[in-house]
């Protein structure tokens, strides 16, 4: 990618109109920025130049700052301060002459920033505006901290910045951020000629830094910032950008904005090299790099067109995914097996859109429109045009093999046929077809309609075109698509099995459960493998759990503590009894009683508590928790399953819940070491068995010191 400028064209009228030229989405590069910086300049001494209005080309103000260039500057002072102050404050809002920002497509982060530095601002209605930079670690460092208070309100702004959602033009003019919005065809049109009224007096001259009429009294402004502060450290207590944004905001309203700007450029200049940003820095980059599949993404294949989608069954997977594809403007068929089953499936996916239209997502008239996408059928009938079935039943072998062979009499030879098994192989599955390469794994996670993770499986006779039409669907519905190879439990559920096996084996050998959720939560995970079972529900978890028993027997912890439960009628949640008690709330109680069910469990298993276990402290919990989940993650990769260790990062985040900040599973665990990691896991295979034995995968990159991470072929060239 260039490194991008600006363009400037000077019209009869004396309007300078200045384009953002950095594609794709004119970011706001260094070099961007030192070309804007001298067009400036430049328009401020023109005689010939009397406003200036400022835009993006191809449709696109400025999706804000060039995030390749967080790495550079270290140790260095903060660059950005001299472009906050001295350029957009002194310069484009402190300039003799005004300036209009013409706003369509994006304006996020630094381009919004650049936007509300000016004298007034035109949108379209589509335009998404927003300062999502705590997505990345930092904070606003252009004047947002500062400017977005004085436009919209404190309570507005907090609110923006602290969840990093944009807001459409429509949304930005009722708040103030904008002052018109206008069809995108008479954008520049109508910036230029406000840019001719505010140099001419018949407009207000405004400097959003100095504006006090949306600002909240002081004492409601103390109020606010406390309750903000309380819910980020109730929400996101390890997060100290968070808490550094309100702190700025709040230094720029009691001292004043200018020294609030200079707050917000030294402290945003400072996170920008702090382990949290770099991580969620690698987690933007990962995130996009998913659809980059070798001998896939390469072969210049154009997706087909997929017009019509099948899904057989309605339970909670099949309901969800219906749900996910009509709400991208997928036709949806949905099959059941009686007219019972098929009435409470289309039950479920009303129930989905309800909640969306309690959330204010979708209205009522949005509801209807959307529902009538969808056609419940007892048969196979209207199977004959499809483009695509996903397969959503039980996990039962001959049922899905059944099932498949059935889909290939009744649909088009180019259905793609897809399975959203969570464990089964795909090969087997297809085995009494001979269409297996138009067979693909659509791992959806639930629920479906939320989980924003999809896994595409392929086996080895799968079509790169299936894949790549799956991606193409996987985009439509705003998933985030990794392709994965064929095996029990693909890359996410395979690489976190360990994850409740070895909760469970430190249970045995007598570490407190509560204790182990509590390390596992304060770690970062949105639950600890206790309350994850209880939410999930005993029954799945002991079935998959023989599942990986079966395929992985060497490695696998087998403890029968769920199954006494089990046995027990404790099922999880949805019994109100599992590890936890459950009130009418839903909220989860400590039990007393679970010792007992422990003590069996240890009796039937052979072993004895330890009491060193005891004393653990909560970093060791986590580190005996997690590392036979790095362990496991480094055999997916070993075998090909997955390609590069990003995409199981974007994995164990989207799909297991594993903390963003902490960069996902692969790119945490290289900040411990494959050298430390290994011999953590050897003195635990030492005491505990093979479960904790280090892959050979893993023992190679310790003994050559080679990131985890480091693909393959690079590996193999320092061995």
């Amino acid at each position: 990618m260039g490194k991008g400028r600006t363009v400037m064209e000077v019209g009869a009228d004396g309007i300078a109109l200045i384009t953002i030229e950095n594609p794709p989405v004119n970011a706001l590069s260094p070099h961007v920025l030192l070309s804007l910086k001298e067009n400036y300049e430049q328009v401020m001494r023109r005689d010939d130049v009397k406003a200036i209005v400022l835009t993006g080309a191809q449709g696109k103000f400025s999706g804000g700052a060039d995030i390749s260039s967080f790495k550079e500057g270290e140790g260095e002072s903060p660059r950005n301060s001299s472009m906050s102050i001295e350029f957009l404050t002194d310069i484009l809002e402190g300039g003799r002459k005004p300036s209009v920002a013409a706003i369509d497509g994006l304006a996020l982060g630094g381009g919004l920033e650049v936007a509300m530095a000016c004298h007034n601002r035109i949108s379209t209605s589509t335009a998404q505006l927003g300062l999502p930079e705590l997505q990345l670690g930092i904070i606003p460092g252009l004047g947002g901290t500062q400017r977005l208070p004085r436009l919209i309100g404190i309570s507005k702004s907090l609110e923006m910045m602290l969840t990093s959602k944009p807001i459409k033009g429509k949304a930005a003019y009722a708040l103030g951020l904008v002052d018109s919005v206008v069809p995108p065809g008479d954008l520049i049109k109508t910036a230029r000629q406000w840019a001719i009224e505010i140099a001419d007096c018949r407009r207000p001259w405004i400097k959003s830094l100095y504006k006090t009429d949306k600002l909240e009294s002081l004492s409601k402004a103390k109020e606010i910032f406390k309750f903000a502060r309380s819910q980020a450290q109730k929400q996101s207590a390890h997060l100290e950008h968070i808490q550094v944004c309100i702190d700025v905001i709040e230094y720029g309203i009691v001292s004043g904005p200018r020294g609030g700007l200079s707050k917000e450029a030294n402290a945003s200049w400072k996170l920008q090299f702090s382990p949290t940003s770099k991580n969620l820095v690698h987690v933007f980059f990962a995130q996009r790099a998913t659809i980059k599949v070798p001998g896939i993404s390469d072969l210049a294949l154009t997706p087909r067109t997929v017009s019509k989608v099948a899904i057989l069954g309605g339970g909670l997977m099949g309901s969800g995914i219906a749900t996910a594809l009509i709400l991208s403007d997928y036709p949806v068929i949905l099959k059941e097996v009686n007219a019972d089953f098929l009435h409470a499936g289309i039950g479920r996916v009303k129930e989905n859109l309800r909640s969306r239209i309690k959330k204010g997502v979708i209205t009522q008239e949005s509801f209807e429109k959307t529902l009538s996408l969808l056609t419940g059928v007892l048969d196979y009938e209207q199977f004959r045009n499809v483009d695509l079935v996903i397969e959503a039943v039980i996990e039962k072998v001959d049922l899905k093999q059944q099932i498949f062979a059935d889909l290939e009499k009744y649909c088009p030879s180019h259905c793609i046929l897809a399975s959203n098994t969570s464990t089964i192989d795909l090969n087997l599955i297809g085995e009494k077809t001979k269409s297996h390469n138009r067979i693909v794994g659509a791992h959806f996670f639930s629920p479906a309609h939320i989980m924003p993770l999809l896994e595409i499986v392929r086996t080895h006779n799968t079509s790169p075109q299936v894949v790549v039409d799956l991606l193409a669907v996987g985009k439509k519905m705003r998933k985030t698509p990794i392709v994965v190879g064929n095996c029990t439990g693909f890359a996410v559920n395979r690489m976190f099995f360990p994850y409740t096996q070895s909760s469970r084996l430190l249970a045995d050998h007598g570490l407190d459960v509560y204790d182990i959720d509590r390390a596992i939560t304060k770690f970062g995970m949105p639950m600890g493998p206790f309350r994850l079972a209880d939410l999930v529900g005993f029954g799945v978890t002991v079935a998959t759990g023989l599942q990986y028993l079966q395929s992985y027997p060497e490695r696998c912890y087998s403890s029968g503590l769920m199954k006494l439960m089990l046995d027990d009628n404790r099922t999880g949640e949805s019994s109100r009894k599992g590890f936890y008690l459950y009130d009418s709330r839903r909220k989860a109680i400590p039990d007393p009683e679970i010792h007992k069910y422990i003590e069996k469990s240890r009796k039937m298993a052979g072993v004895k508590a330890d009491s060193q276990l005891v004393k653990l402290s909560d970093k060791d919990i986590v580190e005996m928790i997690f590392l036979p989940v790095v362990n496991e993650a480094c055999r997916v990769l070993d075998e090909g399953i997955t390609v590069k260790a990003s995409d199981l990062d974007i994995a164990s985040i989207m799909g297991m819940g594993f903390p963003a900040f902490r960069g996902g599973v692969m790119f945490w665990a290289d900040s411990l070491g494959a050298k430390y990691i290994s011999k953590r896991l050897e003195e635990w295979s030492t005491t505990y068995g093979n479960f904790f034995k280090p892959s050979s995968y893993l023992a190679q990159r310790a003994a050559n010191g080679i990131p985890l991470s480091a693909p393959i072929d690079q590996a193999n060239s320092k061995l």
